[in-house]
């Protein structure tokens, strides 16, 4: 064992505080999703993108009022004004941006909006700009959909990840049709500031491209603020797609329940015009119901939640540094996700191998984010002080025996 102490164990499964939300690792490993039966019940999870937390008891509620009534029956289009309401309602009360809730579509999840719009956007062989080290989802679409990556790498400038505006200020116009862009950006974890988004947006301009905008992390900050790219200017709105939900923030992957938000009258009916009725199937009713109460009434549980992170993370910072300081890394200032760059451990293996087979800790692969990551893991800290202090833990014990 190492020096560390764990710290806060705590369990339980109702309302605000931590304590509340905290579920004990007996109960973790009894779930059936896929983040903890992926792998051997001798690893530790920390990979996929979902917290171990209790979801926000106003949702819990509004599942159980559906389930004590049976009320499994089709949805109604109330359903999904009650969703465009609350979806319109958060983002002004949040980040001061007023969307046209008549230009939404509700789809399944983001992945399914991304390949869709990159579909009706674009056509086989258009590139796609991306800021890399990416959420794989972004790179699966891209060649799902036979279009062509035009990778922009972020460069770390000792503090933090920032996007290569030269770079991207030097690549002809013609080669892309579409900015794929996350903010805030994952795995990095960035808040980009206006000054960042105000020159992402001239470019876009210059180049013709439409912005696809994945904004799900919006509401997992701790530092900055979060500013809607569509929120910056009407002639940046005009070819901006912002899509998000609340499963990222409100831990409701499950439900299946996402927006599309278009920016302009012409792109809600180009997309129209291309993607037959009914395609994109319907929202679940339950989804719709737990976002909604998500968006509504679950600030408390969100800020509670946003506390512990914040502690997780920063106890990690402190962790990486003194123990592990060949591990490169800089504290996200959103999402529940660090970037780990290992290659001062100089492993033989990836690093995503190296941590798998000898700390039994599973993060996400780097090789998965992009060209040239295999020294790099995406580490998910959404978890609870117990859980966080054994992959700490492991992490430190399987480096310092190395041979």
């Amino acid at each position: 064992m190492t020096g560390f102490a764990i710290a806060g164990r705590q369990t339980g499964a109702t309302s605000g505080s931590a304590g509340d939300f905290i579920l004990p690792l007996a109960l973790l490993r009894a779930r059936r999703n896929v983040k903890w039966n992926k792998y051997p019940p001798d690893v530790l999870p920390a990979w996929v993108a979902d917290m171990d937390f209790a979801v926000a008891p106003p949702v819990q509620q509004a599942i159980e009022r559906l389930v004590s009534q049976q009320d499994y029956g089709y949805g109604s289009p109330a359903n999904e004004g009650a969703l465009a309401d609350a979806f319109a309602e958060r983002m002004s009360a949040c980040f001061g941006w007023n969307p046209d809730r008549d230009r939404l579509v509700c789809v399944a999840d983001l992945v399914q909006a991304i390949t869709v719009c990159l579909s009706v956007f674009s056509e086989p062989g258009d590139g796609v700009v991306i800021q890399t080290p990416i959420y794989p989802q972004f790179l699966k679409a891209v060649s799902n959909t036979g279009r062509r990556l035009v990778a922009n790498p972020m460069i770390d400038d000792g503090s933090r990840f920032v996007i290569d505006l030269d770079q991207l200020s030097r690549l002809d116009p013609n080669s892309a049709r579409i900015l794929l862009f996350c903010n805030p950006h994952n795995p990095s974890g960035r808040v980009f500031e206006r000054n960042e988004l105000l020159a992402l947006g001239e470019i876009a301009i210059r180049n013709d491209w439409i912005v696809i905008s994945d904004e799900i992390h919006a509401d997992l900050l701790y530092e900055g603020a979060h500013i809607p790219f569509a929120s910056l200017s009407a002639e940046f709105a005009a070819r901006t797609i912002t899509i998000t939900s609340a499963t990222k923030a409100f831990n409701l992957p499950a439900l299946r329940t996402a927006l599309i938000h278009f920016g302009s009258a012409d792109l809600l009916r180009h997309f129209h015009s291309a993607i037959p009725d009914r395609f994109l199937g319907q929202v679940s009713s339950i989804g719709v119901e737990a976002t909604v109460a998500a968006w509504r009434d679950g600030q408390r549980w969100l800020d509670a939640v946003l506390a512990l992170l914040k502690a997780n993370r920063d106890r990690m910072t402190k962790i990486l540094r003194e123990e592990l300081p060949e591990i490169r890394f800089h504290p996200p200032e959103a999402t529940y996700l660090g970037w780990l760059d290992c290659r001062g451990l100089a492993l033989k293996s990836t690093a995503f191998q190296f941590f798998l087979d000898t700390a039994k800790v599973a993060f996400s692969d780097g090789t998965d984010f992009g060209a040239g990551f295999s020294h790099c893991v995406r580490m998910n800290f959404g978890t609870s002080p117990e859980v966080l202090g054994q992959l700490l833990e492991r992490m430190v014990g399987a480096i310092r025996q190395r041979p």
